[in-house]
């Protein structure tokens, strides 16, 4: 089994029940979450929006692979209504994202997926709930 950590995060609805809803989806369809951090309301991170954010991070473990985690986390996503991805540095309004932020210890560079998450180490949202969950942050 491979341990997998995601950031989840909503700006639109019923913020606590898409994250609920996401959390499930993931034990569902990827693997078995093992830990979940609290939910954080946070401002927007590099757009503008009136809508504030709920943040957690969640950590599961899974038999798939990186490329299957991400296949399974795009349909969670669409599931949830996401209709589009965040192209370019240009961001949204959302009512689901889920980024994969580690993969066990490995690293994927593909223009698809990139493991660890080129930028979490950037952005609180993803690292004050990720180091609840996680002693090596």
């Amino acid at each position: 089994m491979h341990k997998v950590y995601f950031s989840l995060g909503t700006n639109l609805g019923n913020r606590e029940e898409m994250l609920n809803r996401a959390i499930m989806l993931i034990n569902t369809k990827i693997g078995t979450v093992v830990c979940q951090s609290s939910f954080y309301d946070t401002a927007p991170w590099g757009f503008h929006s009136d809508n504030r954010f709920l943040n957690a991070a969640v950590c599961c473990l899974t038999a798939l692979s990186p490329h299957e985690v991400l296949r399974e986390s795009q349909g969670i996503e669409r599931l949830l209504g996401r209709t589009r991805k965040s192209v370019g540095g240009e961001y949204h309004d959302r009512p689901i994202d889920i980024d994969i932020l580690l993969y066990d210890d490995i690293t994927v560079d593909t223009p698809e997926l990139k493991i660890p998450h080129p930028l979490m180490r950037e952005r609180d949202f993803v690292m004050m709930p990720l180091r609840e969950i996680s002693t090596d942050f």
